[in-house]
């Protein structure tokens, strides 16, 4: 499963599109190819196509900002860099921990919530870090757009392409 980066004409983030889709916006003239990957697509009758990375649209298409990052399990890993907060281990599926439980009136916000591995938001349980004798590894925050548009990139491997565009420094 491929996925491009879809900007837009002004070389804003819009969205991440399927490798399909890619090649749909490619055929219908809709966007220019600012890189390609390094996937290749063998079609019918020996036709082969290369699978673009980066594209940009050629017409500016206005849209309304988000002003902060949706709250989602997906978003905190990636904001935490997917590593567990009190011991720093990334490997076993991670799951979220409530810092002030649920419990005890906490709210699933990102000030509240960190990734966590399971052991340790087992042996933490529904009390708070200082009654467990756990402490975090850094302080949760509400990330911004462009806080968590460049974790992710850096995640995908395209932040140093965004560095040559001179979107990010």
């Amino acid at each position: 499963m491929s996925h491009c980066i879809l900007l837009n004409a002004d070389y804003s983030f819009m969205n991440m599109v399927d490798w399909r889709r890619a090649l749909r916006l490619v055929v219908k003239n809709k966007v220019t190819v600012l890189r390609y990957s390094e996937r290749w697509i063998k079609g019918a009758e020996g036709l082969v196509v290369r699978i673009p990375a980066v594209m940009k649209l050629i017409k500016l298409i206005r849209s309304v900002y988000r002003s902060r990052v949706p709250f989602s399990k997906r978003n905190i890993l990636v904001r935490d860099g997917f590593a567990c907060a009190y011991c720093g281990t990334r490997n076993g599926k991670m799951t979220i921990d409530h810092i002030i439980p649920r419990s005890r009136g906490g709210a699933s916000t990102f000030e509240n919530c960190v990734a966590c591995c399971r052991p340790c938001n087992t042996r933490k349980g529904s009390r708070t870090p200082n009654e467990a004798r756990m402490y975090l590894r850094g302080r949760p925050h509400q990330p911004t757009i462009s806080e968590f548009l460049r974790l992710r990139l850096q995640r995908l491997g395209i932040h140093d392409f965004w560095e040559q565009l001179g979107l990010f420094e």
